[in-house]
């Protein structure tokens, strides 16, 4: 994944990957999966016959054959993965500098898979067409754009394979979870397999709680932030499929006073007490800096909630699988549960 530092001149999607992803306010399509037709219905039969389902770009994806072999971003994967769909490829990060699965892959095996880009701006062409793909999937946090399909070679990648394409902002948490499991019971995913309703039973409890946690704390105020070598990002709740999720449940979320394209306020290190929240939700992604890697910068050691210890993870482009969402609801909701006002 590339960083600012690394670009002379940053994209947009470029600063989306590498500083406090947020997406773009676009609706999102109203479109439904559809089941794939011509296919066994018996269970544990292969499937075959021609296959469809319209993505959220409303553009309606076809192929001839029943896909095999699929080609995903790596959140993607791991979301497929948590209903039993396995991919061949992936992009998107995957493996740390030690080999161990980034925290994008999920339960993932990723020494199973064909890593085609581990970075932001990355994709092997070559050894995608080896694979010989039949379908690509990936997120799209701006209409029209695949997530982390390089965009100089984005036609000789679309010339491979169709793609589907879901939206990861323009929506909320619940929408997109949705989506996610109509593609996956499209591809053969049996959604009411146990192990699925029991993790969609776990994440519908977990809005419950916090929605009872933001009631009953109606004062603590949550911060969002990303932070880089240069900048702090502050987020816009609801410019995000997960924040805007947790809002509308209640949370309550510092609005900063965002640029032009709408995503996040960037502050420089010396304005980082701009804002006083009361808990601090910091960008979990391997590719930006950590709470441990900013604990000497004053301005940040000085925020009222550092110092109470009230910083907790934010899983800034979350798996969405109920499996992988359930927690994150869970550590939220106990966030505000435990914390103390300090703002």
């Amino acid at each position: 994944m590339a960083s600012p530092s690394r670009l002379s001149r940053p994209t947009r999607r470029g600063i989306l990957a590498a500083g406090g992803a947020l997406g773009i306010g676009a609706a999102l399509a109203a479109c439904g999966g559809e089941k794939a037709s011509g296919s066994k219905t018996d269970k544990g039969a292969e499937k075959s016959g021609p296959w469809s389902f319209t993505d959220d770009r409303g553009k309606k994806v076809e192929t001839k054959s029943f896909p095999k072999n699929i080609v995903a971003f790596t959140g993607t994967a791991a979301a497929l993965h948590d209903y039993g769909i396995e991919v061949k490829g992936v992009f998107g990060p995957t493996k740390g500098k030690d080999g161990r699965a980034d925290v994008q892959a999920g339960d993932m095996d990723v020494s199973k898979v064909e890593v085609i880009g581990n970075v932001y701006g990355e994709f092997d062409v070559e050894k995608y067409a080896k694979l010989m793909p039949e379908l690509l999937v990936t997120d799209m946090w701006q209409k029209d754009v695949l997530w982390y399909v390089p965009e100089q070679s984005a036609k000789k990648i679309a010339s491979l394979a169709p793609s589907v394409a879901l939206w990861a902002s323009g929506t909320n948490m619940e929408k997109a979870l949705a989506r996610r499991a109509d593609l996956a019971a499209s591809l053969g995913a049996d959604l009411k397999a146990k192990k699925t309703a029991d993790a969609k039973a776990r994440f519908e409890k977990a809005a419950a709680r916090l929605r009872a946690a933001a009631k009953a704390h109606p004062d603590i105020k949550v911060m969002i932030g990303s932070a880089s070598a240069e900048l702090f990002y502050v987020s816009l709740a609801k410019m995000s499929a997960d924040t805007l999720y947790f809002q509308e449940l209640g949370v309550r979320f510092i609005e900063p006073k965002v640029d032009a394209q709408g995503f996040f306020e960037s502050l420089s290190w010396e304005n980082v007490g701009k804002y006083q929240p009361d808990v601090i939700m910091m960008d979990n992604r391997s590719a930006v800096l950590q709470p441990k890697d900013i604990a000497n910068k004053p301005t940040w050691a000085g925020l009222a909630a550092v110092k109470a210890g009230q910083v907790v993870p934010r899983v800034t482009e979350p798996i969405y699988s109920y499996d992988k969402c359930a927690p994150i609801l869970e550590d939220l909701a106990k966030a505000i549960e435990t914390a103390r006002k300090v703002s």
